[in-house]
C-alpha cells in the first residue's frame, strides 16, 4: 500500500459546550474524524439510559472523544513546557489513540458490552478498528496502536489514556456533570493537568495538585452512586440486556424475531462464537437507533415477554428496583417470581426476565490498579492514599457493594 503523506497543514476548530473551541490541526486527525467508523459515535449515547433520570444527558460518544482529545492536547503541551521530551510522532500518536479509545463501543455503550458481541469488550473492538484504519490510512497508526496497547517505551503516554487519573476520566466526569446538572461531578481538570509531570518515565502529580486530585476521586465516587449506578439507570440498562437475551433465545428456539435493521438482525442471528474482525463494517453500522427502532417493532411481537419488556422501555414503565446492603432472600425473590409468572401466564423460569438480582460495586481508588503517585518537592514519591492527612485513605480503597433486585410493580405501587 502506498504510504500516505499527512502534512498537518489543515486546521479546523470545533465549538464544544464544555471547553469552548477545540482545535484539530492535522490532516490525519481530520481524516479519522471524517471516517464513517468515527462518525458512528454521533449515534451512541455516552451515558446509555441516564437521560431517563437526567433529561439533559443526551450527549454522545463523539462529544466525549473530542473532549478527551482536547484534554490530551492540553496535557501534552503542559508536559512539553516542563521539558519532557515528546516528539511530533509521539504527540500525534497520543492524540489519535485518545480519539479512538472508545471507538469500539456498541449501542448504549457499556450496557450491552459482551451481550451483542459475546467475548469482545469495547477495548478489543477499538483495537480491531484501529488496525483496520491503520491499513486504510496508509499504515499511519503504528505509534497510536503501540501507545494504546501499552507497548510503547514511554509509559506516561499510555497512562494519559488509561489510568486512574487519565484524560478519559477527566472528560467524562466534567462532561457528564455538565449535561446531567449534577454538580458533585465537577472537577478542577485544568489544575490537575497543570500539575501533571513525568518522573522516571511515569506520569505523576506534583505536590501542589494533591487536593485537586483528591477532589477528582471523590467526585468520581459521588457520580457513580448518583448517576452511573443510579437505581433507575441500572434497571433500564439491565432490562435491555434481558430484551436481547430474550430475542436471542426465541431465535435459537426457532421463533422468528426480525430486528428493525439488517445490522442488528445479523448480530442477533450469528452463532455465539464468531470472528468480529470479519464483521467490522457491519458493526460500524450498529448504534442506538438500531436498538431503539427494534424495541418499537418488538412491542407488537407475539411473545409476551419480549413485547412487554420493549413496551416498558419505550414508554419508560420500568421495573421497580431496590438497593440494600445485604443480599435479598430466596423467599423475597420467589415471591416476586410467582407474581410475574401469574401476571403473564408464563413459567417461573421465564419470569426471571422480569425478576432478577445482582450487585453494584463502586471503588473510589484502587491502590492495586494503576496508581496515582504524588511527586514531592524533595524528590520523594508517595501514593496518594499514603500522603499525610490523606482524604483518600485505605478504607476508601475498599469497594462498596450494594445489592439490588428488579421486579414488576404492583398496581398499588404505580
Amino acid at each position: 500500500m502506498t504510504q500516505r503523506k499527512h502534512t498537518g497543514a489543515e486546521r479546523k476548530i470545533i465549538n464544544d459546550p464544555v471547553y469552548g473551541f477545540i482545535t484539530v490541526d492535522d490532516n490525519l486527525l481530520l481524516e479519522i474524524i471524517a471516517h464513517p467508523y468515527y462518525q458512528r459515535l454521533r449515534r451512541i449515547h455516552q451515558m446509555a439510559f441516564a437521560h431517563l433520570v437526567y433529561p439533559g444527558a443526551v450527549h454522545t460518544r463523539l462529544h466525549h472523544s473530542l473532549g478527551s482529545y482536547h484534554l490530551m492536547c492540553n496535557a501534552l503541551t503542559e508536559l512539553k513546557n516542563k521539558g519532557i521530551n515528546i516528539t511530533h510522532e509521539e504527540e500525534l500518536g497520543s492524540k489519535i489513540a485518545i480519539l479512538l479509545h472508545d471507538i469500539g463501543h456498541g449501542p448504549f455503550s457499556h450496557a450491552l458490552e459482551n451481550i451483542l458481541i459475546p467475548g469482545a469488550d469495547h477495548e478489543t473492538l477499538s483495537l480491531h478498528i484501529m488496525r483496520a484504519l491503520h491499513k486504510e490510512l496508509g499504515q499511519a497508526l503504528n505509534p497510536a496502536i503501540a501507545i494504546f496497547t501499552n507497548k510503547y517505551d514511554k509509559q506516561f503516554l499510555y497512562q494519559l489514556i488509561s489510568g486512574q487519573l487519565d484524560v478519559d476520566r477527566m472528560d467524562y466526569l466534567t462532561r457528564d456533570s455538565f449535561f446531567t446538572g449534577v454538580s458533585e461531578g465537577v472537577i478542577g481538570y485544568d489544575r490537575i493537568i497543570k500539575m501533571l509531570t513525568v518522573h522516571h518515565g511515569e506520569l505523576m502529580v506534583e505536590e501542589k495538585g494533591i487536593y485537586s486530585t483528591e477532589k477528582f476521586l471523590v467526585a468520581r465516587r459521588l457520580m457513580y452512586w448518583q448517576v452511573y449506578l443510579h437505581k433507575t439507570v441500572l434497571c433500564a440498562e439491565k432490562m435491555i440486556v434481558k430484551i436481547i437475551e430474550r430475542a436471542k433465545e426465541l431465535i435459537t428456539n426457532g421463533t422468528k424475531v426480525s430486528a428493525a435493521t439488517p445490522s442488528l438482525d445479523l448480530f442477533l442471528h450469528l452463532p455465539s462464537h464468531f470472528a468480529i474482525e470479519e464483521y467490522l463494517d457491519n458493526f460500524a453500522l450498529l448504534d442506538d437507533y438500531d436498538l431503539t427502532s427494534s424495541f418499537k417493532v418488538w412491542m407488537a411481537h407475539p411473545d409476551p415477554i419480549l413485547s412487554s419488556l420493549c413496551r416498558f422501555i419505550v414508554n419508560r414503565e420500568l421495573l421497580k428496583v431496590e438497593f440494600r446492603s445485604e443480599p435479598f432472600t430466596e423467599e423475597e425473590i420467589a415471591r416476586e417470581i410467582d407474581y410475574a409468572a401469574k401476571k403473564f401466564n408464563i413459567t417461573k423460569t421465564e419470569a426471571n426476565y422480569f425478576v432478577f438480582t445482582g450487585q453494584a460495586t463502586n471503588t473510589t481508588y484502587d491502590p492495586y490498579d494503576e496508581r496515582i503517585n504524588i511527586l514531592f518537592k524533595d524528590g520523594s514519591v508517595r501514593d496518594i492514599s499514603q500522603v499525610d492527612n490523606a482524604l483518600i485513605h485505605q478504607s476508601l480503597a475498599s469497594p462498596v457493594k450494594k445489592f439490588y433486585i428488579c421486579y414488576l410493580k404492583k398496581q398499588d405501587q404505580v
